[in-house]
C-alpha cells in the first residue's frame, strides 16, 4: 500500500536533486561566461582608451588644421571599426554563454521527461 507513495516520493526527490544540480551547473556556466565577457570588455576599454590618448597626443602635435582633421578622421574610422568588431564578438560570446548555460537544464528536462 505504501510502495506507490514511496516510489513517487523517491522519484520526486530524485527529480528535485537533478534539477538543483542542473541549475548549479547552469549558474557555473553563466559565471564563467560573464567573466570571459567582462575580461573582453575590459581589454577593449583599455585599448580604446590607449588609442584615444595616442590620438590626442597626435592632435596636440598637429601642424595645421587639415592635419588635425585627418588625424581625427583616421581615429574615428578606426574606433568605429574596432567597436563594431568587438560588439560582434561580444554578441557571439553572449550567445555562447546562453547556449552553454542552457545545456545542463535541457539535459535535466529531457532526463525527467523520459
Amino acid at each position: 500500500m505504501l510502495e506507490p507513495f514511496q516510489k513517487a516520493s523517491a522519484d520526486f526527490q530524485k527529480a528535485s536533486t537533478d534539477g538543483h544540480d542542473a541549475m548549479l551547473r547552469s549558474y557555473e556556466e553563466l559565471n564563467k561566461g560573464f567573466q570571459a565577457i567582462g575580461a573582453r570588455v575590459t581589454n577593449y576599454s583599455k585599448q580604446a582608451f590607449e588609442d584615444a590618448t595616442r590620438t590626442f597626443e597626435k592632435l596636440l602635435g598637429a601642424k595645421s588644421l587639415e592635419h588635425a582633421v585627418e588625424i581625427q578622421a583616421q581615429y574615428a574610422k578606426k574606433a568605429y571599426d574596432t567597436w563594431v568588431a568587438e560588439a560582434t564578438k561580444i554578441t557571439e560570446l553572449y550567445t555562447s554563454v546562453a547556449r552553454e548555460a542552457y545545456k545542463p537544464v535541457e539535459k535535466a528536462v529531457t532526463k525527467s521527461a523520459s
